[in-house]
């Protein structure tokens, strides 16, 4: 596959999928219990490794989302999916997840191979009610997952060191949830949490080694630009349907 190929794949919502904060708070209170944070993951470097991103027009209901998987070794696009559909949620802070993860998994089920470990746009365990993007998509597949988030949350972290791989711990209380993560010299920092199957260490591990160059990693970068690029031609079709 080149990458220049992408497989496309239609979400939907899912039937029985939440429609109200409390039935939504319900269902993160469930799936929290089936997290495992005591295993440290894959090792960075091998293997592959996807990254999904996702972009939204919410006057229009529509959601894209993109899963780009990667040779961990070389950093090459090995296969490419993207999944249009309805916004599966109302926008409440904390709830992110349940906007998206009904393209995340459609874009993941339509990927030509393993995903290997999944990169989130996002937050993992450093969230709120300690459920993040990264936590839901890895307990609904049972894949390692992390959260690599560009901007903080609601967690503030003392500024991180100027070198690159100094790091800031994201605390909830007493537990350090992530951390503030430096992947350039004098660049501001990105924001890593363990998801589902991995530790905190290797998650930090694995956004280094997936930063060779840029602030953000690339399963991020090449995810950011295909999610954009299917939403713009999905409301370019919707209207030119319109117009006919």
């Amino acid at each position: 596959m080149t990458d220049t190929q992408a497989v496309t794949a239609a979400a939907r919502v899912p039937e029985g999928w939440p429609t109200t904060e409390a039935a939504a708070l319900a269902v993160q209170d469930e799936l929290r219990a089936l997290l495992v944070l005591d295993q440290e993951g894959p090792p960075p470097g091998e293997g592959r490794v996807t990254g999904v991103d996702v972009a939204y027009d919410d006057a229009r209901g529509v959601v894209a989302a993109a899963a780009v998987t990667l040779d961990a070794a070389t950093l090459a696009v090995t296969g490419r999916a993207v999944a249009v559909g309805p916004v599966a949620f109302p926008y409440v802070p904390g709830l992110l997840a349940f906007r998206e993860v009904p393209a995340v998994l459609a874009a993941l089920e339509a990927l030509p191979g393993p995903p290997g470990l999944v990169v989130c746009d996002g937050y993992g365990l450093a969230h709120p009610r300690r459920f993040g993007l990264a936590c839901h998509v890895g307990v609904l597949t049972g894949l390692p997952t992390v959260g690599v988030a560009k901007n903080p949350f609601v967690l503030a972290a003392d500024p991180p060191g100027p070198r690159r791989g100094d790091h800031a711990p994201l605390r909830l209380g007493e537990e350090e949830v992530g951390r503030a993560l430096r992947t350039r010299a004098g660049v501001k920092p990105v924001f890593v949490s363990a998801g589902h199957l991995v530790s905190l260490d290797n998650a930090c591990a694995h956004t280094l080694a997936l930063t060779p160059r840029y602030r953000l990693p690339e399963t991020t970068r090449h995810a950011d630009a295909l999610c954009r690029r299917a939403l713009k031609e999905a409301l370019a079709g919707r209207s030119a349907t319109t117009t006919d």
